[in-house]
């Protein structure tokens, strides 16, 4: 495609992004009545509200419960009667955390906090969500988003993760999906071996996202998809799995873009996956009464009974997907580096403060996450008093910008668990010939006080300016009147090159005002509380407040 067909491609695309006519009523009935390879689904009419169609929790997997726990991912059956899906599908069970369903279903809102230490979910979860603008255009481009949380907690129906205003304004096909976390989602134990190479692999979230994505082929035309225009986005633990997707071999044909947000690719060796099962495997035997076979006793066990074992021996789960040989290559940057791929062009990001959201491991965070949550979720950002940097920061991290201090502590967290990692992922891509690897740096901080120096360009802060949701969520205790300007402004600009990218495989627009130069060249994105500013930057492993200060210098922002 020459650069002036590429423009032509582009300015169509954020022309369309915005608001269009709305579809009054297909020729066969509800325009929310689709007919999918399983069945019938009946969705949301929105045209009058966000003007979207949505379907909310349709089976994508037949519910991986009794026989078929740990077992690799299966269709599911059909279906002849319509299937109302107007409803999220439950989160996946898991230990309750801060970015966990609330323990009565997967909703937002005070509840949450009471699943911290819980289990919450449910094992039947295998559900995905279908979102479109509300027009009669066919052969949209698709977004499947892989949400986050360490691939042991986490929801689709996470508010931040609504894909109504994001399928609006990039004028696209957004899919949120369910897969099996934890104990459930990644578990390699001996015990359990059936001689499927699949089943064997222990992989069984990575399994899940695969169906979902041949969900997708198989369906994208009846929601006005394109299959042969797939974007794949995760962010944190999902942006993990973006990378593991593109060097399965199980993905050829499912992923024409990738776009992975704050995570780079990492595997977990099978000797590290066995050694968690049989720790977990014990502890269950254990906590039944100190007999029977270990698989016996996993197999039967009720799920939130299995979780609470990990609770109460404090197993930490693995993390990443396990290198089987089979699902992922024992060697996945081997596996690159001899174009072993889904060589697709691809959209990377991180926050410059990234390391912020973690204070809790390096005992930084002063409230409990119970009292800390209750905090957030009450702070009213449009009358920011009553709380102040102490309440929420320990004194060992005091004063924040001291030697030893918040920012530089958590500036190593940030250097350590994030920025080492996506360097080594996109500059093997690189290095094997791959030549449409972008990458940015978010640096917005401007939450009222004293939120800006607690968390400032935190990790997943760039979720809702992705989405384009600023509603009640984990971060709106961040979003009042007074930054509202700027960071409306930033998520315009952010939604455009996402629009773009997925149309042409590269996210530089005119609005942008900044020519996006591939990796090792960043876009650096932020905004002061009335306008968003970019400028161009290069990655140098740089993290936390000083960098962002630095950007902004250099930016004259």
């Amino acid at each position: 495609m020459t650069r002036v067909a590429a423009g032509l491609v582009l300015l169509l695309g954020l022309l369309v992004s915005g608001p269009a006519a709305a579809d009054p009523s297909p020729r066969h009935g509800s325009p929310v009545l689709r007919h999918t390879s399983l069945g019938p689904v009946q969705g949301l009419d929105e045209r009058r509200g966000s003007g979207t169609y949505s379907w909310l929790g349709i089976p994508y997997a037949a519910p991986p419960v009794d026989d078929l726990r740990w077992q690799a991912t299966r269709t599911h059956r059909p279906w002849r009667e319509v299937r109302r899906t107007q409803e999220y599908g439950p989160g996946c069970a898991q230990p309750g955390r801060m970015f966990s369903p609330s323990p009565d279903g997967p909703h937002y809102d005070l509840d949450v906090r009471d699943g911290l230490g819980q289990a919450v979910g449910e094992e039947d979860c295998l559900t995905l969500n279908v979102f479109r603008p509300a027009t009669k255009q066919k052969d949209l481009p698709v977004i499947v988003f892989v949400h986050g949380g360490s691939n042991v907690v986490g929801y689709s129906a996470d508010p931040m993760y609504d894909g109504r205003t994001l399928a609006r304004r990039a004028n696209a096909v957004v899919v949120t999906v369910n897969y099996r976390l934890g104990v459930f989602g990644w578990f390699d134990h001996p015990g359990l071996k059936t001689g499927d190479p699949l089943t064997d692999s222990g992989d069984f979230a990575l399994l899940d996202q695969i169906e979902s994505l041949r969900f997708v082929q198989r369906n994208a035309t009846a929601f006005g998809g394109n299959p042969r225009n797939v974007s794949v986005m995760g962010e944190s633990a999902g942006a993990v799995n973006v990378w593991a997707l593109m060097v399965s071999p199980l993905t050829t044909g499912l992923m024409h873009r990738a776009i992975p947000l704050s995570g780079g690719l990492v595997t977990t060796p099978r000797e590290t996956a066995q050694a968690y099962a049989a720790q977990v495997g014990a502890a269950a035997v254990e906590d039944s009464g100190g007999s029977g076979e270990e698989a016996d006793v996993l197999r039967s066990m009720p799920a939130d009974e299995l979780v609470r074992v990990t609770l109460r021996h404090r197993i930490d789960a693995i993390q990443q997907v396990v290198a089987d040989g089979t699902v992922i290559p024992t060697d996945a940057y081997g596996a690159i580096a001899a174009g072993r791929y889904r060589d697709v062009p691809i959209l990377a990001g991180n926050t410059f403060e990234e390391g912020k959201l973690f204070g809790t491991a390096i005992g930084a965070h002063r409230p409990t996450d119970y009292e800390r949550f209750t905090m957030q979720y009450e702070f009213d950002p449009d009358a920011p008093a009553g709380l102040g940097v102490d309440d929420l920061i320990s004194d060992a991290y005091l004063p924040v910008d001291g030697p030893g201090g918040w920012n530089e502590a958590s500036e190593a967290l940030t250097r350590s668990v994030f920025l080492g990692i996506i360097e080594q992922s996109m500059s093997t891509v690189v290095a094997a010939g791959n030549d449409r690897a972008f990458y940015y740096e978010l640096g917005w901080n401007e939450e009222p006080a004293p939120f800006d120096q607690v968390y400032g360009s935190v990790h997943a802060i760039d979720l809702p300016f992705v989405f384009g949701n600023f509603g009640r969520s984990f971060y709106s205790f961040a979003f009042g009147r007074a930054n509202e300007s700027g960071r409306l402004d930033l998520s315009t600009k952010l939604i455009g090159s996402i629009s773009a990218f997925i149309r042409t495989g590269d996210p530089g627009h005119a609005r942008l005002g900044t020519r996006w130069e591939q990796w090792p060249k960043s876009m650096v994105l932020d905004a002061t509380k009335r306008r968003a500013w970019t400028c161009a930057g290069t990655f140098g492993g740089q993290g936390g407040a000083a960098a962002a200060d630095d950007a902004a210098l250099a930016c004259d922002g």
